[in-house]
């Protein structure tokens, strides 16, 4: 029989909540490691950013994470699930690379262009605390949008993702036309 959860149990949503505004808004690294727990891991799958331990977690954010995102950086929520010890929440991350961005970007320089990405984080808890986070988003919609990648020589797509997952009303299947158009085009 599955365990049930008393009216005391922590509002998880609301912590993960405190612990991104500490992040993006008040840019606290203190606040942001309050509402971690001792040991905790953070992963950026794509590329690998992140850290292990309270140390290296506090390392990271202090070095290139916390105050480390454009000014202009803004965070529009798609969805959220909710379980027993975990949050996952989808979004839309919109920003201009206008600085190096050594979680989503390392060592690129700015390009000055907008970028909207689709972004799911998937976060862990023990009890009241974030325990781990795996964040993920697809790093070659990213680096078509900054222009580092040729979308018509590969099948990828840029900003056509984050259209997508705001407005359903969007057309789908834009890479299989242009793929049939290649074909049909070719001798």
């Amino acid at each position: 029989m599955p365990e049930q959860r008393g009216t005391a149990d922590p509002d998880l949503g609301a912590i993960f909540d405190l612990h991104v505004a500490s992040e993006f808004e008040t840019k606290d690294l203190d606040a942001t490691m309050a509402t971690m727990v001792d040991e905790p891991h953070v992963t950026h799958v794509p590329t690998l950013a992140g850290g292990v331990g309270g140390a290296g977690v506090r390392q990271f954010y202090r070095d290139h994470f916390i105050g480390h995102w454009p000014d202009d950086v803004r965070i529009t929520h798609v969805s959220r699930t909710t379980g027993a010890d975990r949050v996952v929440d989808e979004m839309v991350m919109h920003f201009t690379h206008d600085r190096v961005m050594d979680t989503f970007l390392p060592g690129v320089a700015p390009t000055g262009r907008y970028v909207e990405l689709p972004v799911a984080v998937v976060a862990g808890f023990e009890g009241d605390k974030v325990a781990s986070e795996h964040i993920y988003w697809d790093q070659a919609s990213l680096l078509v949008q900054i222009g580092l990648l040729d979308a018509e020589s590969l099948p990828v797509c840029g900003g056509e993702q984050a259209a997508k997952i705001l407005d359903e009303d969007e057309p789908c299947n834009g890479l299989i036309a242009r793929a049939e158009r290649g074909a049909a085009a070719s001798p």
